[in-house]
């Protein structure tokens, strides 16, 4: 099994709805749906316009293992607009998901890891993200095991969705 990194463009777009959608379908049958919902990204107008605009405006990467694409990021120059920029340069990562058929197998860690090199090759050291902080709190784990350390908890939006923004010095 080999991962590479790819950068993509705003083409992509309905390459990472399908991961979007993928780890939807793979958190309802968790019974997990508070951090995403239960329909599909691709089907909802406004979430299509937001990963449009994320693709568009940041750069995507995707993992892909053994050459299938098998993980998302994109990463821009400042957070969404529900949060504060930080008060010094950063790169901010967004929608990381995966096909779900490669749970486990590294794609999310190696963006990550890709996502540090690049914000450090550019000379910013600080690199952000935010999650979902509700249910079992794995998600958090998940970067905390990636380097990264919680800075600020925060709510999103009139269903008060529990959020947390995480940070790496990159060096």
């Amino acid at each position: 099994m080999t991962i590479t990194i790819r950068t993509g463009g705003p083409d992509d777009t309905p390459l990472i709805l399908a991961m979007l959608d993928s780890s939807v379908e793979w958190l309802v049958a968790q019974g997990r749906a508070g951090q995403w919902g239960t329909e599909p990204w691709s089907a909802n107008p406004k979430a299509v316009e937001v990963v449009r605009r994320y693709a568009t405006t940041g750069t995507p990467y995707f993992a892909e293992i053994d050459g299938v694409p098998a993980a998302t990021l994109t990463l821009s120059d400042a957070p969404g607009s529900y949060l504060e920029p930080a008060d010094e340069p950063e790169r901010y990562i967004h929608l990381l998901a995966s096909d779900r058929r490669f749970k486990g197998l590294g794609a999310g860690a190696a963006l990550l890891a890709h996502a540090a090199e690049v914000t450090r090759r550019a000379g910013v050291s600080l690199l952000r993200v935010d999650c979902y902080a509700g249910d079992d709190g794995k998600l958090v784990a998940f970067y905390e095991r990636n380097g990264f350390v919680r800075t600020e908890a925060f709510t999103h939006g009139a269903d008060e969705w529990p959020g947390q923004v995480l940070a790496r010095r990159v060096r």
